[in-house]
């Protein structure tokens, strides 16, 4: 197999994408006087949610990270409460992706952290952590989740062991991990996992990408490449290929792609430029645009992906003179959708103390919901337990719509709770059943339905918080109050949605039910 080189002769080529922008938020829609870690390490510092965003700060003694509201822009606080739990600086935080109110973060004390922070925010000092995961013996530098299992985590540090953790166990402190991976001889400097998390690749100190079956550990492929040392690593959706960024044999920041099947030989190599600073790629699967923004970098290059050759059509270049520490990144599920957003980051700009919010824009006359753009997305619900995922099964992401007023699909548990992990709940939970519908089946699927309407009916009239009724005395409390209970009428109407959407399935399910055992 030969390396196929990029061309960069302009393609006239049909695209949707060819004319995306990025727009960068005015002051007042930045985030400004945040005392962002001086850490060396080559991680991304930031991480963000619809709710939040967090960033890992510079602080004496210890290590701490700041949780503000993404809709708390203009001048933070120099006294603003920090999450301050670790002993040694904080290497990486990230959020769970199925609940906006848990973040995790490792540090240099060896640790790795599991935090739930209050709805309304950091208001004091976070100091006691839901869970401790101790199991490292020398700092840990990374940490990833499992895209479609709920509360498993992955991490890694400087003992070269890759760990496995459940977060469903009852302990606080939790010190074995369900699984250890000991391939890696050297610091292994990024992670990611494939769509359905059933694949997970690694580049490492040791100049080497591994792709891995991450619940056993077994090494699948592995890549040696001597023109191309890997930095880092990104599975490019469902297109069963790899993209990986990092210098090449003289030095030149380099990008290379492979095929996940066979890493002998990359499919192409392309060198970009002669900087230092590390290239962090971002994948987006619904758009199949790539991103690559290189540390201490003012300019975002970004490209479109496809499956055949060229694979990889370079668009443009968005340039600014801020150069960028580390990167935050929303999931698509807060972007805004009336002004044609399909990407946004989160730059950190340490010489001006400034978390800048930058936008890519589709550009589009039209005001209304652009449907080609927003295809169905990975939702913020778990397509699974991390008891059915440790068990041998794997599922892809569970998708919604970004179309105003769509209904957020429902989690995992709702039939298999019922049934046990090997009982009716799996073959009715999973599309890809192949067992025989039966008269148990029907039975218990009425009786789901009736008890939907009758929890949907005591949930509404019993949602009320009992210490609401107590009249407020402060000012604060007022404020409080007035939250809470727009985050209560949030939550009860998301509810009623998630309801109905699941009783029209079940309903759907009994007459599939019925029809199958009518061609009895």
């Amino acid at each position: 197999m030969t390396v196929s080189k990029m061309t960069w002769r302009p393609q006239y080529r049909s695209s949707k994408f060819r004319h995306v922008f990025g727009k960068a938020a005015t002051k007042e829609n930045c985030y400004d006087g945040v005392p962002i870690t001086r850490s060396v390490h080559d991680n991304h510092f930031c991480a963000v949610n619809p709710r939040f965003i967090a960033v890992i700060t510079e602080c004496a003694g210890g290590g701490a990270f700041l949780v503000l509201s993404v809709h708390h822009t203009g001048k933070v606080d120099p006294l603003h409460p920090k999450v301050s739990g670790h002993r040694g600086n904080v290497l990486d935080i990230k959020w769970n992706p199925f609940n906006d109110f848990c973040i995790a973060s490792c540090s240099e004390d060896s640790t790795v952290k599991v935090w739930d922070i209050p709805p309304h925010g950091v208001l004091k000092n976070l100091t006691v952590p839901w869970k401790e995961l101790q199991g490292h013996s020398r700092r840990v530098g990374l940490i990833e989740w499992h895209p479609t299992a709920n509360n498993v985590l992955f991490s890694t540090g400087y003992d070269y062991q890759v760990m496995i953790w459940n977060l469903d166990s009852p302990e606080a402190v939790i010190k074995n991990p369900v699984r250890t991976i000991s391939h890696h001889t050297d610091v292994v400097l990024s992670m990611s996992f494939n769509t359905d998390g059933s694949r997970l690749a690694t580049s490492c100190k040791d100049k080497k990408i591994r792709v891995l079956e991450p619940r056993t550990g077994n090494l699948l492929q592995e890549a040696n490449c001597k023109n191309h040392k890997a930095s880092k690593v990104l599975f490019l959706g469902n297109l069963k290929m790899l993209l990986s960024t990092g210098s090449s044999r003289w030095n030149h920041r380099q990008m290379a792609l492979w095929d996940q099947e066979d890493l002998d030989v990359p499919l192409l190599q392309e060198d970009l430029d002669g900087s230092s600073g590390v290239l962090f790629p971002f994948y987006d699967p619904d758009t199949h645009m790539l991103y690559i923004a290189g540390k201490g970098d003012g300019n975002i290059r970004y490209y479109e992906i496809s499956s055949e050759k060229p694979y990889m059509h370079f668009l443009t270049e968005y340039r600014s003179h801020t150069p960028q520490k580390g990167m935050g990144i929303m999931p698509k599920r807060g972007l805004d959708v009336s002004s044609c957003e399909v990407f946004r980051f989160y730059k950190l700009v340490t010489i001006k103390a400034l978390i800048e919010p930058l936008s890519m824009i589709v550009p589009r006359r039209s005001e209304s919901y652009q449907d080609d753009i927003y295809p169905m997305t990975a939702a913020s619900a778990a397509a699974m337990s991390a008891e059915e995922w440790l068990s041998g099964i794997d599922k892809g992401p569970l998708l919604q719509s970004l179309k105003p007023g769509s209904r957020v699909p429902d989690s995992y548990p709702e039939l298999s709770s019922g049934l046990g992990s090997k009982g009716l709940g799996n073959s009715l939970g999973t599309r890809r059943s192949q067992s025989r519908p039966g008269q148990l089946q029907l039975a218990y699927i009425q009786d789901q339905l009736g008890n939907k309407e009758c929890r949907s009916k005591t949930s509404v009239s019993n949602g009320q918080d009992p210490t609401l009724c107590s009249p407020p005395k402060t000012e604060n409390e007022l404020r409080l109050k007035f939250h809470k209970q727009q985050e209560e009428i949030r939550r009860l109407r998301e509810m009623l949605n998630q309801r109905d959407v699941r009783i029209k399935q079940l309903e759907l399910e009994i007459n599939n039910v019925r029809n199958s055992q009518d061609s009895h």
